[in-house]
């Protein structure tokens, strides 16, 4: 402004109307709700000289916009004319309801110094666009108000999108919720798509909030090599897993003083570097869902190589023997065909005493004395299956079976064998160490598990050997399931090369590999975590009046203490009554599930 407003002038302060009440150093001026300010008259700008008592005076009067805006077309006018051609009058109402006029831009364009007529196919848009967003703003508007008596059309699930998103963990808020005054969180999101019933309990949600790769990799798979095998039919070969499971990788067998560890030769296939590899070491594993198994590799590369899917089976196959110490030694890596036998774990159970099982048995109880002698802490904590079958969730607990020690314990010593075949070979590849813990003494209840478990630092994979403190195992790598484990298939690359005489990786480009796959391996185990944890809290939920039996694990703090549930792999948290011991057993019950928040309530039943 060139020159001081007079008092009652009508201003522009920041789009909106001011009156000066004062000309001092600067301008006092008073806007709505009598409030008051003083500023500068740079930061103003003159609407009308005045006089304007009041910002109540500011009625908009009658006008003739369409007249105006025809006579306009093409020309230009100053301000004040621009007011009297459309109102027939200058005054501060006028002024200030041409102004407005101006600012809301579908007819007129311009500023306090010049006003021209936006052209007709402009108007037209603008109109046009205009109509359609008031139509969006009553949907929403209707949209919110179904939300709110917790209803919805078939036409709202585009509306809900931004709410998945939350509840996925992709976006970290949306309208709705902030409309419904709700958190922004993706239990809260969870929790709305279920009352809507735009969800059921079925969706689970863990897998893409932590980012894991739920759809099943879809690349070609080569064919085998045509390449020379030791032929190991002859030995009677096993493939032991829990029932229902799909892609057996690892095979057992026994050769007099010999113990044969048959794996799946995954890396026959997939190649180091090449687009099936860099496929599995993004994923970094298989993951295990109760609702779906997503493979690593394609599920051809599970029904080419998985042990016992076909007659003869082409292997990676590890032979040892053990020596005084219970170590293996005489460590032989070859390129094999086997024939392989499935069993359950219970079905093995019941032929342990027979032979050929009874012969594998055999040479492993050395092994596993070894072990145990070594300081390993055989942890016999509950452990069940849970898998969603139909719709329907079942949970079973696994039985502690010899049979299920025994492969432990053959897979383990393959382990062993192949990280200390492979170290004096200097062939690189990564060795799983873990420290030893600061409590010594091995312990023997339930209690004591729990409490040993807690306390133990989480296995991690170095470039060197070293002390595997709760296997109880010097030299320990994993090397038994390519089919499901990036860092199983990247130890077999780097056997098959050898055996082979092709290049190696070098230790830093396999730790480099390694660290890609591990980068998402973490994800992999919270999703099956996570996911576990979703399944049993519906199970619980379907279960209204579900009682059963827990074990008292943990009472140090004496308001509430935790209870290992055996039939539910789960832990609780509840109010204990004084005199209650440690690995006392109690009858509780559920009284309250919340899915979204992963979380229920027990309380005792006396």
């Amino acid at each position: 402004m060139e020159y001081e407003p007079p008092v009652g002038s009508l201003l522009l302060y920041k789009n909106q109307p001011a009156i000066v009440t004062a000309v001092t150093d600067k301008l006092e001026i008073r806007l709505a709700e009598d409030q008051a300010k003083r500023v500068r008259p740079k930061d103003v700008e003159l609407l009308h000289p005045g006089p304007c008592r009041s910002l109540a005076e500011l009625v908009p009067p009658e006008g003739d916009v369409a007249t105006a805006w025809e006579l306009l077309q093409g020309t230009s006018v100053g301000f004040t004319e621009f007011v009297e051609l459309v109102y027939n009058a200058w005054t501060p109402a006028a002024a200030w309801a041409g102004w407005q006029l101006l600012a809301d831009g579908l007819y007129f364009a311009g500023n306090t110094a010049a006003v021209t007529a936006v052209p007709a196919d402009e108007v037209e848009k603008t109109h046009a666009r205009r109509e359609a967003q008031a139509r969006a703003e009553q949907a929403w508007a209707a949209f919110v108000g179904r939300v709110r008596q917790r209803r919805t059309e078939p036409g709202d699930a585009e509306l809900l999108r931004d709410v998945e998103e939350v509840a996925f963990g992709r976006a970290d808020g949306c309208r709705l919720l902030r409309e419904l005054d709700q958190e922004q969180t993706p239990e809260k999101a969870h929790a709305l798509l279920l009352k809507l019933g735009h969800w059921t309990e079925e969706v689970n949600p863990y897998p893409h909030r932590q980012g894991v790769t739920v759809t099943p990799p879809d690349l070609p798979v080569p064919s085998l090599p045509d390449e020379d095998r030791v032929d190991l039919t002859h030995l009677p070969a096993f493939a032991i897993d829990d029932e229902g499971n799909r892609d057996p990788d690892d095979a057992v067998s026994a050769d007099g003083d010999r113990l044969w560890v048959h794996v799946a030769d995954v890396a026959a296939l997939v190649a180091t570097d090449s687009e099936l590899d860099l496929e599995a070491r993004s994923r970094g594993a298989s993951l295990y869902l109760p609702e779906e198994l997503v493979t690593m590799l394609p599920w051809e590369a599970t029904e080419r190589l998985g042990l016992g899917l076909a007659d003869v089976s082409p292997a990676l196959s590890f032979g040892f023997s053990l020596d005084d110490a219970g170590r293996p030694v005489d460590v032989a890596v070859v390129r094999s065909r086997v024939r392989v036998r499935r069993l359950t774990y219970a079905e093995a159970d019941d032929w342990l005493a027979e032979p050929p099982l009874a012969d594998i048995q055999r040479l492993v109880e050395p092994f596993r004395m070894a072990r145990l002698y070594r300081g390993a802490i055989p942890l016999a904590l509950p452990e069940v299956k849970i898998r969603v079958v139909d719709g329907e969730v079942v949970i079973r607990p696994l039985a502690r079976l010899n049979s299920r020690e025994m492969v432990t314990d053959a897979m383990l010593a393959a382990g062993e064998a192949v990280g200390r075949y492979c170290h004096e070979r200097g062939i690189a590849i990564p060795y799983a160490v873990q420290p030893a813990p600061q409590e010594v003494s091995a312990p023997q209840s339930l209690a004591e598990m729990y409490a040993f478990r807690r306390q133990m630092q989480p296995s991690r994979m170095v470039t060197a050997p070293g002390l595997h403190a709760g296997l109880g195992l010097e030299v320990y790598t994993r090397a038994t399931s390519p089919l499901r484990r990036y860092v199983d298939l990247l130890v077999h690359q780097q056997l098959r090369a050898y055996v082979t005489g092709g290049p190696l990786l070098s230790l830093d480009a396999m730790m480099e590999r390694l660290g890609a796959a591990e980068a998402v391996t973490g994800s992999i185990a919270r999703t099956e975590r996570m996911s576990n944890e979703h399944w049993t809290l519906v199970f619980l939920r379907r279960h209204p009046d579900w009682a059963g039996t827990g074990v008292v694990v943990d009472l140090r703090d004496r308001q509430q203490g935790t209870v290992l549930i055996p039939s539910l792999g789960f832990e609780a948290r509840l109010r204990l009554p004084m005199g209650v011991a440690l690995d006392e057993e109690v009858t509780i019950r559920c009284t309250f599930v919340d899915v979204p928040e992963r979380t229920a309530r027990f309380q005792l039943v006396r």
